[in-house]
C-alpha cells in the first residue's frame, strides 16, 4: 500500500485544468506537474499549482505512479500506450479511445501488466445519481435527454461520443441485458458529425430506452426518466436531484417519505409513496478522482472500470455506425 499517489495531468484545457485544481485538494495524491502540447498553457497551469510543466509526456510519466489523460480522444490511444509502458496506472476522459479496437487494447494491456485504469464517467458521482444508492434500480423503460448549445470544445467528435456516452454508461450501468436490437438517426448540422442524435435500445430482458442527445440547443437540460415494477424515477443532472414514486406494502418501513395515497395491486392495498432523497453535496469530479486515487493507494477496484468504459463506448460507436450508414 502506498502512503501518497505521485500523479500527473496530461492535457490541461477547460477539463484538464480542472482535474489539475481538484488533484491539489486530495489527501492521498500527490500532484508532481502537468504536460500540454500548448506549453504556455503548460507553464501557466503549472505555475498557478507550484509544480513542474513537463516538455514531453515521457518526462512527466518517469516521474508518477499515475496520470490523468484530459487531451483530445484522439490522443488518448498513443498517450495511454506510452504510460503502459512505464507502468504507470491511468485514468482516462470520456470516451476511453477514439474507437472500440483501441479501447479494448487499452483494457488488454492493463490487465497484463496490472494496472488501474480508471474513466471519467463523470454522471456516476451526480448528486441525483448518488441519492439513489440503496435502492434496487432495474428499469423496464428510460428515457434521456441531454441537450447542451453549441461549443467548439467537444466538437472533434459526434455527440454521441461527446453528450450521450454519458448516459449510455448509466444504462448499462443499471440494464446488466445485452442489446437485442438498436435503432438510431442523427443529423450533422454544424459540425461535420452528428450535432443531434436519438437512439431507441432495446436489451435482452425486454427494457427499453430511448435516448436523445443534442448540442445545438438554446437551453441546457440532463435529464432522465426511469419506469420499473412499482416505481417511477426522474433524475435532474442539472440540479443534481431525484424525485422518486413507488409503491409500498402497508406496514412497509424505509427513508422518509410523503404518502399520495394507497391502491389496489395484486388483490392487495399498496401505499403510494413520494421521496426526494438527499445526499451530501460534493463536487462530482473530485469524488471521481478520490475513488480512483483510493483505488491506486489501497489497490481497490477503480470506481468506473476500464470495462465499463469499452462497453459504453462500443454502444456509442453501433449508435454512430448506424446513423452514418
Amino acid at each position: 500500500m502506498k502512503e501518497r499517489c505521485r500523479v500527473g495531468v496530461i492535457g490541461v484545457g477547460h477539463l484538464g485544468s480542472i482535474h489539475t485544481r481538484l488533484l491539489r485538494e486530495i489527501p492521498g495524491a500527490f500532484l508532481v506537474g502537468v504536460y500540454d502540447l500548448d506549453t504556455q498553457k503548460a507553464a501557466t497551469i503549472a505555475a498557478l499549482h507550484g509544480v513542474k510543466a513537463f516538455r514531453t509526456p515521457q518526462d512527466l510519466l518517469f516521474q508518477v505512479d499515475a496520470v490523468v489523460i484530459a487531451a483530445s480522444t484522439r490522443s488518448h490511444y498513443d498517450l495511454a500506450l506510452e504510460a503502459i509502458a512505464e507502468k504507470v496506472n491511468l485514468f482516462i476522459e470520456k470516451p476511453l479511445a477514439d474507437t472500440p479496437e483501441r479501447a479494448r487494447e487499452i483494457l488488454k494491456r492493463c490487465k497484463t501488466v496490472e494496472l488501474k485504469l480508471g474513466v471519467g464517467h463523470i454522471e456516476r458521482f451526480n448528486k441525483a445519481v448518488r441519492a439513489l444508492e440503496g435502492m434496487v434500480v432495474s428499469p423496464r423503460f428510460i428515457e434521456a435527454h441531454r441537450l447542451a448549445a453549441f461549443s467548439p470544445r467537444g466538437a472533434d467528435v459526434a455527440v454521441i461520443h461527446d453528450l450521450m456516452i454519458h448516459d449510455l454508461d448509466l444504462i448499462l450501468h443499471w440494464v446488466k441485458a445485452p442489446v437485442k436490437r438498436l435503432d438510431a438517426s442523427g443529423v450533422a448540422i454544424i459540425s461535420d458529425t452528428a450535432d443531434i442524435a436519438n437512439a431507441r435500445i432495446l436489451f435482452e430482458d425486454g427494457c427499453v430506452a430511448n435516448v436523445t442527445a443534442s448540442r445545438i440547443s438554446r437551453r441546457k437540460m440532463r435529464k432522465m426518466r426511469l419506469f420499473q415494477e412499482d416505481a417511477y424515477i426522474s433524475l435532474d443532472f442539472v440540479e443534481g436531484s431525484a424525485e422518486i414514486f413507488r409503491l409500498a406494502e402497508m406496514d412497509e418501513e424505509g427513508p422518509p417519505a410523503v404518502e399520495l395515497g394507497q391502491i389496489e395491486k395484486a388483490s392487495r392495498p399498496r401505499r403510494i409513496l413520494h421521496m426526494n432523497p438527499q445526499v451530501p453535496e460534493a463536487n462530482a469530479l473530485k469524488l471521481e478522482l478520490e475513488g480512483f486515487i483510493n483505488a491506486v493507494v489501497n489497490d481497490q477496484p477503480v470506481p468506473v472500470s476500464g470495462e465499463d468504459g469499452v462497453k459504453a463506448l462500443e454502444l456509442a460507436q453501433e449508435i454512430l455506425k448506424q446513423i452514418e450508414g
